[in-house]
């Protein structure tokens, strides 16, 4: 994609489609309600497999003024959601095959992954969608590895994510992916949210949460935990830090976050690594002291089985137009 040219994207927008799903692309790549200077670097177009009024579950209808030739020549195509169960119609699957064929990233948000999992173009591939519907997706399209735990995948050609506000960062990681770093934070600043947010969707999992905060003492081991990330943190100490055992202690952070303790501050040192890899220009072996991780044989190695790729081709992708 060249400077002069923008990048044109296709939101397919379908009968009963949640307002709240189908604007998140809008506010992202359309800039719609925001003063966001990345829509500029966007051509964002809704289309519908008939043009016309579509109904909502709200009390209003939407009026779509463009069919699914937009998909045509779009270099992303949206899928912001889907009905679960609902087939996907031929004309659309075509309009999604031949998109990915010539090489248009394809996109499903939310439970649009529904929609990418049905063109069997996942079909022994891994893909994210809302963890509440994931082993219904999963029992209906047993090719698809889908996981519940992360708050999107992105295996390049094809993207989707966990629910709502997971939409919201799957697509700032894509502004991230095509123009860098600062466009994503100066975008994410005027959205108000995270430049990105770490963890995983079994965060989000119903669980027993205090009702004060402030009394939960997993809560406040954690917080002690992310400002010692460059220092040992040993597990009996952080333990003693929520006043329970080293047992008592691993079983309540399970719950409260879907992981070890252990695995859950690698990740921490991980999101700081990335951190540091896109915003100085410090060498592998002070970002790995600095991060807790040791070694900068430590840091490729968890960067790589984490990430999918090693630290300085992360610092070269997202420190593009930096």
């Amino acid at each position: 994609m060249t400077s002069d040219r923008r990048h044109e994207v296709a939101v397919l927008a379908f009968e009963g489609i949640s307002p709240f799903h189908l604007s998140v692309p809008g506010l992202v790549f359309g800039g719609i309600g925001t003063s966001a200077r990345p829509a500029a670097r966007y051509r964002l177009r809704t289309c519908a497999e008939r043009p016309g009024i579509l109904c909502t579950p709200g009390d209003f209808d939407l009026a779509v003024r463009h069919g699914p030739e937009v998909m045509d020549t779009a270099d992303t195509v949206v899928i912001p959601s889907w009905l679960p169960g609902a087939e996907l119609s031929g004309p659309i699957r075509d309009a999604l095959c031949r998109a990915h064929e010539r090489g248009a990233r394809l996109v499903g948000l939310c439970l649009g992954a529904w929609a990418i999992a049905a063109t069997g173009l996942a079909d022994g591939r891994e893909i994210t969608t809302h963890w509440s519907a994931a082993a219904d997706l999963a029992r209906a399209h047993p090719a698809v590895r889908v996981r519940a735990d992360r708050l999107w995948t992105d295996l390049g050609d094809v993207v989707t994510s966990a629910g709502v506000a997971a939409a919201l960062d799957c697509c700032l990681h894509l502004v991230r992916a095509d123009h860098g770093s600062r466009v994503a934070a100066d975008l994410a600043r005027t959205l108000v949210l995270a430049p990105h947010r770490g963890g995983s969707q079994a965060q989000y999992i119903p669980i027993a949460v205090p009702d004060d905060a402030d009394d939960d003492p997993i809560e406040l081991a954690m917080v002690w935990a992310r400002t010692r990330l460059g220092d040992r943190v040993d597990l009996d100490s952080w333990a003693r830090v929520a006043l329970m055992s080293r047992r008592t202690f691993t079983r309540h952070f399970r719950a409260r976050t879907g992981s070890s303790p252990q695995q859950w501050l690698l990740h921490q040192r991980l999101d700081q690594a990335r951190l540091l890899l896109e915003s100085t220009d410090d060498t592998m072996d002070r970002i790995a002291t600095d991060c807790g991780l040791g070694t900068a044989v430590n840091l490729r190695h968890h960067f790589h089985r984490t990430l999918g790729l090693a630290p300085a081709d992360h610092r070269r992708l997202f420190r593009t137009g930096a």
